[in-house]
């Protein structure tokens, strides 16, 4: 007769004999946890021989152990947490005593847990809460953003390290450096303000903001918006509480603050979300339930892309959706973000964004040339523009990058479209935009570590038009037969034809 698993590991858990064609529940609940993943509990059953089982996170709900099997007196499984960049690897529970010991990893988290046999009424307990979602509808998407937002994030910069005072300075700092006037008005907390929820499931600010109310009248007497930032998940990105079975209840706190603008953010939410269905699904529920308040809320899709989301951003009430990953201050990831990744262009226009996230121009990770190819690349491609830097400590170089007025004028053209590449010639790149008022935005781009000279005929892009002005440098000349611009490593120069 085989011998399954020692009965040490499956005492009251499975019967080690295989003449039981079936066996009933049992579970484990766990000592400790990471707060990441925040597992809680685990159940395993066997019925006529084989094996399947879940494991319960505060994260991910209860997920299905894959690849489940015995490896001698051991138990080997996988986990799955919904996010596609995760190589899932081997964990592996071992008998210990009247216990079991946990080891293993998921995503960067790794972990050495121990576990005792639950009671049922203990067990129970740790059942994790399920929400239906709702049926498939189109939500009328307000028009709120006829061209690309722009504003800041505290995320890129600080990342949960935020507070009311923080925020407050940045505020009167878009103010005093001519930021504000020159269009970035959304003021936006990203991950790390959430609190703990009342009695009443009512969500509240941690500590470091004591009123948001009062924090979103202060950003208003500044004529700037107030953004803020939740996931469908139990969990945030950073391991705050979001929205997870509070979505309406949320919609209705952000509007009672004065909330101006919402990024919603997948996060945790990957694990019960993860087909096109029930993202589109829980996109969906927030944003009917921003319609439904008394306040009008730009809709920030963040779920990276999956699913073609430029294709139905809109039927959800979106009005900019990222189509990509997390940018960093990397001259690499800039690149690749932004010349592979910007999204399909029709799906671009007035009140429906592409976003390839925030701007890290005056983070000090990239040099001047890279980070005006990082701003020529973004006005090309309409856009957002949501600065990530610290605007209460900035060089002239840098204010003059992001306040210069006729590159902010391609990215915020009217007509909306997005710039596409028209010649592409080993390193070098030349994007065609057009405009509304039928001019064309050009932008030569050297990808190489050299500098170059980028030329041809304005012909060969299917550009017309007699006069040119060079919007870096501020220079106006004859169109003529066509352009020759000396361009450095990694550097752009961007073009209205006209």
């Amino acid at each position: 007769m085989r011998q399954l698993l020692t009965t040490t590991i499956l005492s009251g858990l499975l019967l080690a004999s295989a003449a039981v064609a079936e066996v009933p529940k049992g579970g484990w609940v766990f000592d400790s946890s990471p707060d990441y993943p925040g597992f809680t509990r685990l159940v395993i059953e066997e019925k006529k021989g084989q094996l399947s089982g879940k494991i319960t996170s505060k994260w991910y709900g209860d997920l299905p152990l894959t690849d489940l099997h015995a490896d001698g007196d051991n138990l080997v499984f996988k986990l799955y947490n919904g996010n596609p960049r995760v190589t899932m690897s081997d964990i592996v529970v071992k008998p210990e005593g009247k216990s079991v010991r946990m080891t293993g990893k998921v995503w960067y988290q790794d972990f050495d847990l121990t576990a005792h046999k639950g009671k049922r009424s203990e067990l129970k307990a740790l059942d994790f809460p399920t929400y239906p979602l709702p049926p498939k509808r189109v939500v009328t998407q307000k028009p709120l953003a006829p061209t690309p937002p722009m504003g800041w994030s505290s995320w890129n910069k600080f990342a949960t390290d935020i507070n009311d005072q923080t925020i407050r300075e940045i505020a009167d700092a878009l103010v005093s450096s001519g930021l504000r006037d020159a269009g970035y008005t959304y003021v936006n907390i990203d991950d790390g303000w959430q609190g703990e929820r009342d009695a009443q499931g009512n969500l509240h600010p941690n500590t470091n903001f004591p009123d948001m109310k009062a924090l979103a009248d202060y950003i208003h007497a500044r004529g700037l918006k107030l953004g803020i930032y939740t996931s469908p998940g139990p969990k945030t990105c950073a391991g705050y509480n979001g929205s997870y079975g509070h979505i309406k209840q949320d919609a209705n706190t952000f509007a009672a603050w004065g909330i101006d603008y919402l990024k919603y953010d997948l996060c945790s939410g990957e694990a019960f979300y993860s087909t096109a269905e029930t993202v589109y699904a829980t996109y969906q529920e927030m944003g009917e339930a921003l319609n439904a308040t008394d306040r009008d809320i730009v809709y920030s899709l963040c779920e990276y892309g999956r699913f073609d989301v430029g294709s139905w951003g809109r039927q959800v009430g979106g009005h900019l959706w990222r189509t990509t990953g997390d940018i960093e201050d990397k001259y690499d990831t800039m690149a690749k973000i932004g010349f592979d990744k910007n999204g399909v262009a029709n799906h671009t226009g007035p009140n429906g964004w592409n976003d390839p996230d925030m701007l890290e121009i005056g983070n000090g990770g990239m040099s001047q040339d890279e980070y005006r190819t990082h701003m020529t690349l973004w006005a090309m491609m309409s856009a957002p523009l949501v600065l990530g830097n610290d605007v209460r400590h900035m060089t002239p170089e840098t204010l003059a990058l992001l306040t210069n007025k006729d590159v902010i004028a391609i990215d915020q053209d009217t007509l909306g479209a997005q710039g596409l590449p028209a010649k592409k010639d080993g390193t070098t790149e030349v994007w065609t935009k057009t405009l509304a008022d039928g001019s064309t935005a050009v932008a030569l781009f050297n990808r190489g570590d050299e500098n170059t000279l980028i030329s041809g005929t304005w012909a060969d892009i299917k550009v017309k038009g007699t006069t040119v002005r060079d919007l870096w440098a501020h220079s106006d000349h004859r169109a003529d037969e066509g352009y020759a611009y000396a361009v450095p490593k990694h550097g752009a120069v961007l073009l209205r034809v006209k």
